[in-house]
This record gives structure tokens, sequence and C-alpha cells, in this order.
């Protein structure tokens, strides 16, 4: 996996790294747990969401658990 380090700018995030798809997301948390969001799981609006957020470094943790938590298309380890 080839996954961008998330930038956790606030601090305190459990979202540990990210990888962008053309229509989904894949999420590592500092547990381990990685979660594939995709259009058909979470919407594509809220994917894009993510997407932006993940870039920016910045509240993606607080989104999830806010409006996608459990949304996921996958779950890996």
């Amino acid at each position: 996996w080839t996954m961008d380090k998330y930038k956790n700018i606030a601090g305190g995030s459990n979202v540990l790294a990210f990888e962008m798809g053309v229509d989904s997301i894949t999420i590592m948390f500092n547990s381990g747990a990685i979660y594939l969001y995709d259009y058909q799981s979470a919407g594509e609006y809220h994917v894009e969401q993510m997407k932006r957020l993940a870039k920016s470094g910045e509240g993606l943790n607080g989104y999830i658990k806010q409006y996608v938590d459990g949304n996921y298309a996958k779950k890996f380890a």
C-alpha cells in the first residue's frame, strides 16, 4: 500500500494515512485498521469531502465520526 501520511494539523486525530481513488478513499487509523469508503457505501458527496479534508490535513476523523461512521465498503486488518 502506498498511502499518504495524514498531516494531522490540529493533533489528536486517529487518522494516520490515506489513499485516494477515483471514486473512493482508503483510510488507515492509528489502530492499524484500514477502511475503504466509496461512492456506493458512503455516497459521492461524503467521499469527496473526505478527500478534501485528507488533503488539507485537518478535520477528517471528526467528519468520519459525524457523517460516515460505519458506511464503509470494506475493512482491512
